[in-house]
């Protein structure tokens, strides 16, 4: 078995028939044949389904026939087991083109188990936030973790570990050491080219890792780009982009050749800008993704099926919401037989009453059952993953650390941006006591580190940021995209230092202190990105956070997850690593100070 492949789950609903009778592939398919012609009972019959035919484009009543995990029909058919849907609609089960699991802070199995109910039956995972911290061995671990799950785990395999130069990550991946993954099954490309500068200097190392890709795809990253800057990036092989914020850059990315990847998660909320985008002549070039996804969005408000129903309430045609998360990124991954219901392909499909809803009822992977109205039904898998090493490795903290020095007025400040990952550019007058330059909670301008935790190199990076409003106290996270390293926002050095602190002794988590005192924390042992907890248990404890920083006076919607992308720096437009403050339109250091001094 590959080391990706995530056949177990076939075994463990009894599926897999190949293994279950001894059947060897031709045989299987030739029962799928002698179903498909009406010569052998199928083993299930959806009877009176209104089937939403992403391939036809329409919708019309069916009864749909599957044999083993395939679709092997659509008529009237004689079967084993026979399901009345009572004009239900039936539609394929739901893909999520571009997802980084780990940001959601569950285990894969336990993010299965969320997000299955909802009606997604596959995701395209770039295990890119825990490869930036382990490197392979974050990869193969979460391949490990996708097996025994209800959830087909696709992956695509990360392209810039490190993202930049611009900051300390705990592992370098070269092309070299991607290449023999790109034979695994489920493994289907190179995920998103965040280096684009790379791209457009020729770096020869960037290069290698796009070359590897072969007949694979790779994935674009390239926020803002546009002229003949985009021309050679497409040129280069990069034909999709989750980057784009306005309708614009979507657009040019569009005519260049580009599918379009229309994010939607719990931070970056990009559908209101470019759903305009979409029409029934360039929707087959467009699909969703959630990219990054917050537990307690989860449990509320679903996954992939929130989605489309934000999508058919922006009056986006229904049929074209359901293809943007079915056979769209089905076809563009090259998964063949996913995305539709009709024969051969796999028998992954979703029940549900109303487009207006959208509420999941039923959801089929490989034609066998396992949600229902809201509930998984199925066992999520429980093989022992990969052991993973210690990953916090912090020098000693000091309070001096946090201090900075005043070198003259005015400072560059980054400026949070509402519901997006982009920032600004803000040059403010900053307060200074006694030579320092410090936070001025009356003016929502607060102090900000990036401390190193993978080689305890001692870097620490400082700066300021205005949005977050805290009055007191300081929050902490080991989750900072891309590299992890511990960030912290505070109003002052002592409550900064604490809540550091509190993260190196949890191995990684979201701390919130004040007065020199911890008020609350989630621990993070996995990779200091994942909690051993359920989902419910990840929410309990982040309400207690963010509770926490409103007492402390935070305004920020999601703070820890807005937090965890200050630290991004191929994302504009001002960001701060453990190596500095980073400028990335210019993709170069600049002084914090604005006189450079």
């Amino acid at each position: 078995m590959a080391v990706g492949s995530n056949m177990v789950p076939d075994r463990l609903f009894a599926t897999n028939l190949v293994q279950a009778e001894g059947r060897r592939p031709v045989d299987k398919l030739d029962k799928l044949i002698r179903v498909a012609r009406g010569e052998e009972q199928a083993d299930l019959l959806l009877k009176n389904a209104r089937l939403v035919n992403v391939l036809s484009g329409e919708i019309h009543e069916a009864d749909v026939a599957v044999a083993h995990t395939r679709v092997a029909g659509l008529g009237d058919y004689e079967a084993k087991e026979v399901l009345d849907l009572g004009g239900a609609y039936l539609c394929p089960g739901l893909i999520d083109g571009h997802v980084h699991i780990e940001s959601s802070m569950l285990r894969l199995a336990e993010f299965a188990r969320v997000v299955v109910p909802h009606g997604t039956t596959t995701v395209i995972a770039d295990p890119h936030e825990i490869a930036n911290v382990l490197g392979l061995d974050g990869i193969k671990y979460m391949m490990e973790s996708s097996k025994g799950n209800p959830l087909g785990v696709y992956f695509m395999l990360p392209s810039c570990v490190p993202s930049t130069e611009l900051e300390t990550a705990g592992s370098q991946l070269m092309s070299y050491d991607l290449a023999p993954l790109l034979h695994e099954e489920w493994v289907v490309g190179i995920a998103e080219m965040m280096n684009y500068p790379g791209v457009l200097a020729r770096s020869p190392d960037v290069l290698e890792r796009i070359s590897i890709a072969s007949d694979k795809r790779v994935d674009g990253h390239a926020p803002h780009l546009g002229g003949k800057d985009l021309n050679a990036y497409v040129a280069a092989g990069i034909y999709s982009d989750h980057e784009s914020t306005s309708l614009e850059e979507a657009k040019e990315k569009l005519q260049r050749g580009m599918h379009i990847m229309i994010r939607e998660g719990s931070v970056a909320k990009n559908m209101d800008e470019l759903l305009p985008l979409v029409s029934p002549e360039n929707a087959r070039r467009c699909m969703f993704v959630s990219d990054d996804n917050d537990p307690a969005d989860l449990l509320e408000n679903g996954h992939m099926d929130r989605v489309i129903r934000k999508a058919i309430g922006l009056r986006l045609e229904p049929l074209l919401a359901i293809q943007m998360a079915t056979v769209n990124p089905a076809e563009y991954f090259g998964l063949r037989n996913l995305g539709a219901i009709a024969p051969g392909y796999r028998a992954d499909m979703v029940v549900f009453d109303d487009f207006e809803s959208f509420e999941i009822k039923k959801v089929f992977r490989g034609g066998h059952l396992v949600a229902e109205d809201g509930k998984m039904l199925a066992t999520v898998g429980t093989r022992p993953p990969v052991p993973l090493r210690g990953t916090v490795n912090v020098a000693w903290i000091e309070l001096e650390h946090f201090r900075i020095e005043a070198r003259s007025g005015r400072a560059r400040v980054i400026g949070l941006t509402a519901n997006q990952l982009v920032t600004r550019q803000l040059i403010e007058k900053v307060r200074t006591v006694d030579g320092l330059a410090v936070a001025d909670v009356e003016r929502d301008i607060l102090k900000l580190a990036v401390i190193e935790r993978h080689l305890a190199s001692g870097n620490v990076g400082l700066g300021f940021v205005k949005g977050f409003g805290l009055k007191r106290g300081a929050l902490a996270s080991s989750v900072a995209h891309d590299s992890h390293n511990i960030i912290v926002v505070g109003t002052n050095d002592l409550d900064m230092m604490t809540a550091a602190v509190q993260i190196v002794k949890m191995q990684g988590g979201l701390v919130v202190a004040a007065d020199g005192k911890v008020l609350a924390t989630l621990p993070l042992p996995i990779a200091g990105l994942m909690s051993e907890k359920s989902a419910e248990g990840i929410r309990t404890e982040i309400d207690d956070l963010e509770r926490a920083a409103r007492d402390l006076g935070c305004t920020a919607p999601t703070p820890f997850m807005a937090m965890s992308f200050l630290a991004l720096p191929v994302i504009p437009r001002l960001k701060l690593t453990d190596k500095g403050l980073v400028d990335v339109r210019k993709f170069d250091f600049v002084p914090l100070f604005e006189d450079g001094a």
